[in-house]
Order: structure tokens, then sequence, then C-alpha cells
């Protein structure tokens, strides 16, 4: 069973998702090491929206997995249980795969149909990989995910203009620039947002960039993307000399406060535009309020965050809730699945193992039975039923022939209401499943030919039989 405890930008204020998010990085492995039920979690923490995705085996284990996550969740945030069991809403079944879909797709996001999220749905599970917390649930859940995003923006090419949280902020700070191939840009960060800040720079024509990194990766990340590091030391100077500040470092603390800010300015005496687009807030707050800066954050964006036309995003809604219900339908299936295996195995288990153990034998020897036309009549058994009898005082190659012209036999009687139980479990057809599944109980197992005993010759099988 599927669950998702989610918090995002639709219900809460960013400074409670940030506080939320702070230790999002170690609840997923808190969460398994717990000894509670989930089998499998996975952590999806953005810039506006943290989410804890589960798996447990049995619904009744739910309460259990919810309870010890929240209390991780608290621990981690330094914010009291019950105000974390009241800010976040849980979902269950149906409802997990249809909401990480739409995540997925943009169609949550600040701004509609921006793509900066499916790469952090992908990493999200590779983090769960890498750290042993996922399961085959959570797997095929986010895999699915991944699928529908990519479908959603091919058909119907939401987002496909580029926009995204970077894309929005850097049409906000455009009035206060000069001309983009002559703007001074200064990224500080070098993480994904920092990757896809640099990319929209580029697009807009900016091609003086620099990169400052508070932990220390600045010259791996500009000698990668050709573009300039700022070394410990040289913020203040950099501050100083850029027309535009993008902060997504997402590291605690503040990595610009205001007085740093206010004295490079004085300094320099320039307009200045800086885009907070960390969660955690890179940049005091106070900082919009020096003379000649502008500040835009997270919540400017959303209030600024453009509504995407209306028929592609209805498109993108039904192509979400297809893809929500198709892996529901496959979810179901492999759940009835379980039952339809056990009736074919019960019917067909002595037959299979006695099929091995002869397959075993001529791969040893070196020279396999040869193989009768199914449909060829077989000596010694009865097909009153559909499923012949065993006959006994074979020879090898006859016994042979017997078990596996058998258990043909016994394949094709059970393929047709197998075939109908799994169409009926992926529809959802109770009944017409129930009915099919009653059809397989009741085909018996048939009796196993006995082999001949172990060395003995044609003729020595004849006489034993007389």
């Amino acid at each position: 069973m599927l669950m998702s405890l989610i918090a995002s930008h639709r219900d809460l204020d960013l400074d409670v998702l940030e506080r939320l998010s702070a230790g999002a990085q170690s609840v997923g492995r808190t969460v398994a090491a717990s000894g509670a039920a989930p089998t499998g979690t996975v952590v999806l923490a953005t810039c506006n929206r943290f989410e804890v995705y589960l798996e447990v085996d049995r619904p009744d284990q739910a309460p259990a997995a919810v309870d010890a996550t929240t209390r991780v969740i608290a621990h981690a945030s330094g914010i009291p249980t019950p105000d974390v069991t009241a800010t976040l809403q849980v979902l269950h079944g149906p409802e997990v795969p249809a909401h990480l879909f739409s995540v997925a797709s943009g169609l949550e996001s600040m701004v509609v149909g921006e793509r900066e999220i499916t790469g952090q749905v992908r990493r999200a599970l590779a983090t769960a990989r890498a750290e042993g917390t996922t399961s085959s649930g959570l797997e095929r859940l986010f895999q699915t995910a991944s699928r529908a995003s990519r479908d959603v923006g091919t058909r119907t090419g939401l987002g496909a203009a580029g926009r995204s949280v970077v894309g929005v902020a850097l049409e906000l700070a455009e009035p206060g620039l000069p001309p983009w191939p002559q703007v001074r840009a200064l990224l500080v960060g070098t993480g994904s947002y920092a990757g896809a800040s640099l990319a929209a720079l580029r697009r807009h024509g900016c091609a003086d960039i620099r990169v400052f990194s508070p932990s220390g990766r600045a010259a791996t990340f500009a000698a990668a993307r050709g573009i300039v590091p700022v070394h410990d030391g040289g913020l203040a100077d950099a501050i100083g000399t850029s027309d535009l500040v993008v902060a997504c470092s997402g590291t605690v603390g503040r990595v610009l406060d205001a007085e740093l800010v206010g004295r490079t300015w004085a300094a320099t005496g320039h307009p200045q535009v800086v885009a907070d687009l960390a969660l955690r807030n890179d940049v005091d707050p106070a900082v919009g309020r020096l003379p000649g800066v502008r500040l835009i954050n997270l919540d400017t964006i959303r209030r600024h965050a453009p509504e995407e036309q209306s028929a592609p995003v209805e498109l993108a809604h039904d192509l979400v809730a297809a893809a929500a219900a198709d892996f529901e339908a496959v979810t179901r299936a492999r759940e009835l699945e379980a039952a339809v295996v056990a009736e074919r195995r019960r019917v067909l288990g002595e037959l299979e193992a006695e099929a091995g153990r002869i397959r075993a034998a001529d791969e040893a020897a070196g020279e396999p039975t040869p193989v009768t036309d199914a449909q060829q009549p077989v000596p010694g058994l009865a097909a009153s039923d559909g499923v012949c009898a065993a006959a006994t005082g074979t020879s090898p190659e006859e016994h042979a022939r017997l078990v596996r012209s058998l258990r043909r036999r016994t394949r094709a009687l059970l393929h047709p209401p197998t075939v109908r139980a799994r169409t009926a479990a992926r529809a959802g057809d109770d009944r017409a499943y129930r009915a099919a599944l009653a059809e397989l109980a009741a085909i018996p197992a048939p009796p196993v030919p006995a082999p001949p005993p172990a060395g003995a010759t044609d003729q020595e099988v004849a006489e034993s039989v007389r």
C-alpha cells in the first residue's frame, strides 16, 4: 500500500516549508531505521514542496508508519509533532499516484508546467536508491511518474517556452537590468538550481557569469561550464561588480546578509537585482529594503507566476488522470495475480517439478528426449475432463513424452480462465475475476506419471507390468 505525506506552497507559507525541509536529507534514512512499518521511503523536497512517500505491506500498518514519519519530521525540523501532524496532508491508495504524477508534470508548481520538477522527482528516487530506502512499489510509482511527465511535455507542449521558477525570476528581474549581453551576473550555489539558472541566463544572452559556492565547489562547477569561479574571500567584490545576483545554494543560514550587500552597494552605487531562489532563503529579507537594491524571492515569483493557456493544462490533467488510472489498474492486477499464480501452481506444481527433473537428466546425459506434438494422442491418458490421467510402466523416453504432453495439455486448459482472471483484475471487474478464479480452482491437479525404476532397461520395464 502506498501513502504520501505532503506539504506545498498551495497550503503553507514558504517559511513553514523551509522548516519542514530543514532535515529532509535525513528523513528517509531515519524512517527506514526506525523499525516502523514502511518497507520503503522516498523524500521529495523542492523549493516549494516537501513530500514523503511510503510503502507498507498491509493497510493496518499505515497509521504506525504515518505516526513514525511525522515524529521523524518533527525532530528534524524542530516543529512540535502536533503542528507537523496538522500541517501535513496524508494521501492513501489511488490518491498517491494521481498527486505525484500531477506534481511531476508541473501541474502543482508555482509556474504551471515548469520542467525542473521532473528532474527533482528523478533525483528523489535516485537518492532513495543510494540510501537503500526505496521499495518495489515506490520504484514503480516514481518511474511511472517520470514517464507521465514526459508524455505531458511531449503531447501538450506545456512548459515548452521554458517557463520555470528561474525563468519567471529572470523575467521579473529584466526591467531593472542593462540589456542581457551587458549584464554581469553572479550565481551563488552549485546545485541543480544553479545549473538551471546558468542555462536560463545564457538563453537570455548573458555571457558574463561568475559563480560562488558556500561549500567550496565553485572551481569545479565553473571549470565544467566555462564560467569564472569566485574564490573564498572574493564574494563581497563579486557582489559589488554584479548587476544581478542569483542565489540558489540552499545552505543552512544566510549567504548574503543586509550588511554585506549594503556595504558593497554603497561602494559602487549602481542599482542591483538580487534573486533568492532558495527555499531556505540564501538572502536576508532585509536586503530588499536597501536603497537601490531590488529583491526577488519565491513569494514574489508565486505572486507573479503566469497562468498557462487552459487548453494544454486541461489536456495535461486528462493525461495525468489516465496515467494514474492505468497505474492503479496494474497495481490491482498485481495484487490479485497472487491468487491466480497460487491456483496455477496447485495444478501444475508436480508436473513442472517432474518436467524439470527430466530436463536436468537429459542435459546431464547429453541426449535430450524428443518432444512430441501437443495434440498427438498419448497412450494411457484419459481426456474426459480435458486433463489426461497418467500411465505407468513406461520407458524413460515414453515417460518423458507423457509428462511433457500432459503438461502442455494442462497449461492449455488453464490458459482461458487465467486470461479472463487477469483481464478482469486489470479492469476492476471483481465479479468476472471471482468467476474466473473459481473456474481455475475447479481444475484438478493431474496425477503425474510415475518414473520408471532408476537404471531399468526397456525389457525390464515391460516385464515389471506384465
